[in-house]
């Protein structure tokens, strides 16, 4: 019986990630035993709960049927634990969390870090990138996501806010038209990051003016990436001020329109939507708000 509830953890796993490799990564086992979980509660049940294929795995009839069941048995293993740990005064736990590759001194990283201090009991995985991860697929618990949520499954709170300014290097500045209103950006070079709609939105007063540059001179994959890129003096774009804020104050960039500025930003928290919300994350999501300030980012 009790290899049998493994067995259905297991086939959760690999019904939310869609492989048995992602499976694995998701509860720290390798292929072959995720495999052999799955071929033993098929032969034991005498179904076949996966239509395979070599770049897919979908449910069959037989899988889609016992798939909220084993959900909720896997969430109620999980609530039972959580309840377990709610009492103890030191949180004990593992955390796999998703964070932006830009700022790693930031004071979002940092409260990240006095969390773990906080809890010594508490394993935290982290991985920085600025290319948004699959959270289900990859086993996160949480992710920290700017700007503007898309539609999706999953579960979020906000919990800070940052600000971007508009900038370029005066040696970009200096072999250029200059910049005296919003109209004179169009002739005027920019970085692209790609996972960055290029479209902005400058504010002043009851005044709001959309912009989308025509010439991308640079197209880059990550925010440090297009603040080395504005530094060289390749172009102009916005980046989060704290980011900044060194090369602001020793003149290797300068704000351009200073008298209009760019709307503030959410700082996210979001999690998977496929079961109860760990005691964990919802801790580790009350320690961002707890230690948020004007600038996290």
């Amino acid at each position: 019986m009790i290899e049998d509830y493994r067995s259905l953890a297991v086939f959760v796993a690999i019904a939310d990630t869609g492989s048995l490799s992602a499976a694995g990564r998701r509860l720290k086992l390798s292929t072959s035993v995720i495999s052999h979980h799955l071929s033993r509660l098929e032969e034991r049940q005498g179904v076949t709960l996966f239509f395979r294929s070599t770049r897919s795995m979908s449910l069959t009839p037989e899988g889609q049927i016992a798939l909220d069941p084993a959900r909720r048995m896997v969430a109620a293993g999980e609530e039972a634990l959580d309840a377990i740990h709610a009492g103890n005064e030191e949180p004990v736990g593992a955390l796999h969390v998703a964070m932006p590759a830009f700022g790693e001194q930031s004071k979002l990283h940092q409260a990240l870090w006095g969390f773990a201090k906080m809890h010594p009991m508490v394993a935290i995985s982290l991985q920085c990138s600025d290319i948004p991860t699959d959270l289900v697929k990859n086993g996160f618990d949480l992710a920290i996501r700017l700007g503007t949520l898309r539609n999706s499954s999953l579960k979020s709170r906000r919990i800070a806010d940052f600000e971007r300014l508009l900038v370029a290097s005066p040696d970009y500045l200096s072999t250029h038209t200059p910049i005296a209103t919003p109209q004179d950006l169009e002739a005027h070079d920019f970085i692209a990051v790609t996972q960055i709609p290029s479209m902005m939105m400058l504010e002043k007063a009851d005044q709001t003016v959309s912009f989308s540059p025509i010439n991308m001179r640079i197209e880059v994959n990550t925010v440090n990436a297009a603040k080395a890129a504005v530094l060289a003096g390749l172009g102009i774009w916005h980046l989060p001020r704290s980011v900044i804020e060194g090369e602001i104050a020793d003149g290797q960039l300068v704000p351009i329109l200073p008298e209009w500025s760019l709307p503030t930003l959410g700082i996210y928290a979001v999690w998977p939507d496929i079961g109860p919300q760990k005691a964990l994350t919802r801790r580790l999501i009350d320690h961002f708000i707890a230690h948020r300030s004007d600038q996290m980012f």
